[in-house]
């Protein structure tokens, strides 16, 4: 979803059946205690990156986009045209 928001916009498409899902970003640190909450922090770094980044390329406020990308959050096309991920659900070629 988040290369799919960052298309240009007016080409942004997905078909009528099409499922989009955005979430935060993930990650399996493993180690030491430090070197855990180095990437931990990394993680939210780029959390907060992404966040402003799909805000921008939505419209929808970043307090939204953080709440809707704490978990797999999944829309269907339709949704995620109103969402502001895609400009058009493309129903014939």
């Amino acid at each position: 979803a988040f290369l799919l928001a960052a298309g240009t916009k007016g080409k942004r498409y997905a078909l009528p059946n099409s499922d989009i899902m955005i979430h935060q970003p993930s990650g399996g640190a493993q180690g030491q205690a430090t070197d855990i909450m180095i990437h931990a922090d990394h993680i939210i770094q780029t959390k907060k990156k992404l966040n402003t980044i799909l805000a921008a390329n939505t419209g929808q406020p970043i307090d939204i986009i953080a709440r809707d990308t704490e978990r797999d959050n999944f829309m269907t096309a339709q949704q995620a045209l109103e969402y502001g991920l895609i400009d058009k659900v493309i129903t014939q070629r």
